[in-house]
């Protein structure tokens, strides 16, 4: 558990952005359950704009982190992106892709949330261009943006079907692809 008022007000403010979404979520509610006054919030923040770019910095990390060890984890190859999506989308309180719903939150394109948002998809994209790469596969740029295009269409699909099925579904359209 965190231990300072940072990291509690970051880790209550990514547990509740993910589950219930950014404008949902107000700052006494955030401040009631991290425990930390308002006044330490702001010493940390200056404001909720302030702390959502700091979460979504954090969640960047996190998720990418966690992505490379499932991969690892389920063989190393470019397919395992998607067995490793599989298996998060099974996992209890899953919500989708936090980069996802903080874009369709916001809406505004010239956004600091949609920037972050964007440049999270790049370095994704980037580290399945790696697993291509590293595969041997001679379309790995193409096949990079193709990935990422399954992907996110697999969380956004495990969403509203509540499983890992749509993640094994996109995964077989990759290996059609890869052929």
């Amino acid at each position: 558990m965190a231990t300072n008022a940072r990291d509690r007000l970051l880790q209550a403010a990514e547990d509740l952005f993910y589950a219930e979404g950014i404008h949902a979520v107000g700052l006494e509610r955030l401040l009631a359950v991290s425990g930390v006054g308002r006044a330490s919030l702001y010493r940390h923040f200056s404001g909720k704009d302030e702390l959502v770019t700091a979460v979504l910095q954090r969640r960047d990390e996190h998720w990418r982190a966690w992505l490379e060890a499932r991969v690892e984890a389920h063989g190393g190859g470019p397919l395992a992106v998607f067995d490793a999506l599989a298996e998060g989308a099974e996992e209890e309180g899953f919500h989708g892709c936090a980069f996802i719903n903080a874009m369709a939150e916001t809406g505004d394109p010239g956004s600091e949330v949609h920037r972050l948002a964007a440049a999270h998809k790049r370095g994704v994209t980037a580290y399945v261009h790696g697993l291509l790469t590293r595969a041997g596969h001679p379309r790995a740029d193409e096949l990079a943006d193709e990935f990422a295009l399954l992907m996110d269409g697999a969380i956004v699909t495990s969403m509203r079907e509540r499983g890992g099925e749509p993640a094994r579904r996109a995964r077989r359209m990759a290996e059609r692809l890869m052929a």
